[in-house]
């Protein structure tokens, strides 16, 4: 599994880290179908369900985007000690946040933590060799 919480308004590094998952599945060639993207919104106030799903499936139909309230969508960042925070932008907002990609082993396991802009390939590497380790 590979978690990542951003917003569908992000104007930058979450299309771009969606795109990087697209990668990494097809990186993993027939292994990328054991691969799970879900993509945890800060932003549950905009974000409702249908334009999450709509998002998320933009990118590959199997991705699963995920939504609380507001008091769960807190404790669950908290949890992962995700960051954000909204930044007042004329009648709107924005929102800063956090963006590191949680990688879980086939166990459930909490494995890794990336960065964005790290390669794709490389990340593809991480999690063949995660999805290769017996549970």
């Amino acid at each position: 599994v590979l978690m990542f919480f951003g917003y569908t308004q992000c104007p930058d590094v979450c299309p771009t880290t969606m795109s990087e998952m697209i990668e990494i599945k097809r990186a993993l060639g027939k292994d990328g179908d054991k691969l799970q993207v879900l993509f945890v919104t800060v932003d549950p106030e905009r974000d409702t369900p249908p334009i999450l799903q709509a998002y998320v499936s933009s990118f590959h139909p199997s991705f699963i985007g995920l939504s609380a309230d507001l008091e769960r969508t807190a404790e669950t960042a908290a949890h992962f000690k995700v960051f954000y925070r909204k930044v007042p932008m004329g009648g709107s907002y924005s929102l800063d946040h956090s963006a590191l990609t949680y990688v879980f082993d086939t166990t459930g396991q909490l494995r890794l933590a990336s960065q964005p802009g790290q390669l794709a390939a490389r990340l593809a590497q991480d999690v063949k060799q995660l999805l290769a380790t017996p549970g």
